[in-house]
């Protein structure tokens, strides 16, 4: 979509030239009947730029771009109104890209706000001193997590402040939901209890995002339609307790090294699986954390997290992320697969697979 966008601008961009061409009489252009005065011709030649510079502005990935065609549109629709006969074919092509402007436009906003909150806490986190995760600090722990945690070499590295990982996958709302295709991004942060997500999905091809805000219990989902029109919103108590186990699950699983965290209490030992309590402003949720022999942590099962239910209800149901094929990220290895499974009273639901793409740690900028 993004590629025949870029082709639509540079082929009306080189369209409007013709315009110029003929007030300066650069070209025979016998086809195009009406005379063009040069100022219109003048005009002619700037739609062409703007038009041009949108292109490259959103070839580049710059947001930006939706401004600069909200110049050229108007500009160019008063030039086809002028020369309607030879012209009024163009109408259809700026109505095409306004709306293709407005969504872009509102994409731009909506992300926005996900990186300003980013910014923000990036701001905060650099502040902090780190120092080097060493076997001492896991004494406390349980075996099972101190063999995870050395299994993936996070012994001898910089204890954890914050991380940013990149997934991309495929979500649905249940079984007889067709999958959406998503990429995301999201920032934790581990001083402030911060979990910021930002996804891009597709639903029936079209452009759907969404927005997971968490900080110290308090939570929200702002889930868009072009990043304009809101599908889903949620929040409340229970947005918040859901919101604290996925933060919990994101630690055990893409940041073993945060596990000496005085938040958690491991409360009980079985063969080869261990249960803490993760406590965070006032807020305590439990979860089981499977491992295999090798030391991997294979599953994360919480009995404490809320799926979102007809007429915006929330029902607390089990919820477990079984993990596999492990691999080397930033010299720590990470479970590259995961999927997101509620187990209703009629059976388990897959409702999302995640595949890790990128992770960095103790980041510094945007």
């Amino acid at each position: 979509m993004k590629i025949t966008l870029i082709a639509i601008l540079v082929f009306h961009g080189l369209v409007h030239l013709f315009g110029f061409a003929k007030a300066f009489r650069l070209a025979p252009l016998g086809q195009l009947k009406k005379e063009i005065t040069k100022l219109n011709g003048i005009l002619w030649l700037g739609a062409s730029a703007f038009y041009l510079l949108a292109a490259l502005l959103l070839l580049a990935g710059n947001n930006s771009w939706s401004l600069v065609a909200f110049v050229a549109i108007p500009v160019s629709q008063y030039l086809i109104l002028t020369s309607w006969n030879d012209a009024k074919w163009g109408t259809t092509i700026n109505v095409l890209i306004l709306v293709a402007s407005i969504i872009g436009y509102g994409q731009s906003r909506f992300n926005a706000n996900y990186k300003n909150e980013v910014k923000i806490n990036l701001e905060k986190s650099t502040l902090e001193q780190g120092s080097l995760l060493t076997e001492f600090d896991l004494l406390d722990l349980p075996e099972f997590v101190q063999k995870y945690i050395r299994y993936t070499g996070a012994v001898g590295k910089p204890k954890v402040r914050n991380f940013k990982i990149e997934f991309s996958g495929q979500i649905r709302k249940n079984e007889e939901s067709e999958w959406m295709p998503f990429t995301s991004q999201q920032y934790n942060f581990m001083a402030s209890s911060t979990r910021l997500f930002f996804m891009k999905a597709e639903m029936k091809h079209l452009p759907v995002s969404g927005f997971h805000h968490f900080i110290n219990g308090q939570a929200f989902m702002d889930i868009r339609l072009f990043s304009l029109f809101t599908v889903q919103y949620q929040s409340g108590k229970e947005m918040g307790i859901a919101e604290t186990v996925t933060f919990f699950n994101d630690m055990c699983c893409m940041a073993p090294a945060t596990l000496i965290d005085k938040r958690i209490k491991w409360l009980e030992t079985g063969d080869n699986k261990v249960k803490a309590q993760f406590t965070n402003n006032g807020i305590s949720i439990s979860a089981w954390l499977y491992f295999n022999d090798q030391g991997e942590l294979i599953d994360f099962v919480s009995n404490d997290r809320f799926a979102a239910g007809e007429n915006s209800s929330m029902q607390q149901l089990p919820w477990s992320t079984p993990l596999k094929n492990y691999k080397n990220f930033e010299g720590r290895r990470l479970p590259s697969y995961a999927e997101t499974i509620y187990n209703y009273q009629q059976g388990p639901l897959c409702y999302g697979t995640f595949t890790l793409r990128k992770i960095e740690y103790n980041c510094k900028e945007l």
